[in-house]
């Protein structure tokens, strides 16, 4: 599908529905050197990864705007996460300034379990960070981490989402699945939760953690589209439970990092069958309502 088509096909879905485009929770701005990296990851299908994943969208930062503000995408984020220590506040002054310069984007900072942590994210949250991103897979450590608990504590208090890939997918990490982040859980019950990938493939254990957590909530990045559904394919007996949590489901889509093409995020929610209310909630009012954008 071309950009001209994609984008005509985009438009006739956001008017067919009524609303005015789509939010993206789920997108990654990063330092070009950092996000080069991360395409040399995916170029070399590492172990992360553990399958060949071609990047669609790769091109430069003003183009992969264009692309997006073209597609009727109101709102998205800068999701940056740090795979080692002292990276994390440095990713933190990066995305504030690209927030200063990209009024669309959702201002975004991330995390790492290290000594420092409470101050930056702290500081984060107060020059109005609206969304963190946490990557357990990535990061390779496990979310209890003692060091994390002030800033758990501090951001359940802010109220602040946190988009967090936790899952044991595309490939199983040191502390992916459910009870790692089910530990943290327990401890701070209001966390505003994203759970990435609906927490690919333990899909029914994250949403068992949703029937318990009133705050947690998922994304559908990925999900359903051809090429998620030939390795982790959703289960048919869950769909029941995504009517149930049509309020607390929110669209993401992985760009510009996606081995198709951005409209097939959308035909893949649509071919669940699940009616107009739900994509309108899922692709615009719940991302909406939480981050008070109506």
């Amino acid at each position: 599908m071309s950009d001209a088509d994609e984008t005509t096909y985009l438009s006739v879905f956001h008017d067919r529905l009524g609303l005015p485009g789509i939010i993206d929770v789920h997108t990654h701005f990063m330092p070009d050197q950092v996000l080069r990296k991360v395409w040399a990851y995916f170029d070399s299908a590492g172990p992360l990864i553990g399958r060949t994943w071609p990047i669609t969208y790769r091109a430069d930062e003003q183009v992969r705007l264009k692309t997006l503000r073209d597609f009727g995408v109101r709102a998205f984020t800068a999701l940056v996460y740090p795979h080692k220590p002292d990276m994390a506040a440095w990713l933190n002054e990066w995305t504030a300034d690209f927030e200063a310069r990209t009024p669309d984007c959702l201002h975004t900072a991330t995390f790492f379990p290290e000594p420092q942590a409470a101050s930056y994210v702290r500081e984060a949250v107060e020059r109005g960070a609206r969304v963190f991103k946490a990557h357990v897979q990535v990061g390779g450590y496990h979310p209890g981490d003692p060091l994390l608990d002030p800033v758990w504590g501090l951001l359940e208090d802010a109220r602040v989402p946190i988009v967090i890939h936790c899952g044991s997918g595309p490939a199983p990490g040191t502390h992916t699945g459910p009870e790692p982040i089910a530990g943290v859980l327990r401890r701070f019950p209001r966390l505003r939760l994203i759970v990435a990938h609906m927490g690919t493939p333990e899909y029914s254990e994250f949403l068992d953690l949703a029937e318990v957590y009133a705050d947690l909530r998922l994304d559908t990045t990925m999900v359903w589209t051809d090429f998620s559904e030939a390795d982790a394919p959703f289960p048919v007996h869950e769909h029941g439970r995504l009517r149930a949590f049509a309020d607390r489901i929110l669209f993401g889509s992985d760009f510009p990092n996606i081995p198709h093409s951005y409209a097939h995020s959308i035909e893949a929610l649509e071919r669940l069958d699940l009616g107009d209310d739900w994509l309108r909630q899922v692709c615009y009012r719940n991302a909406a309502a939480l981050f008070g954008l109506e």
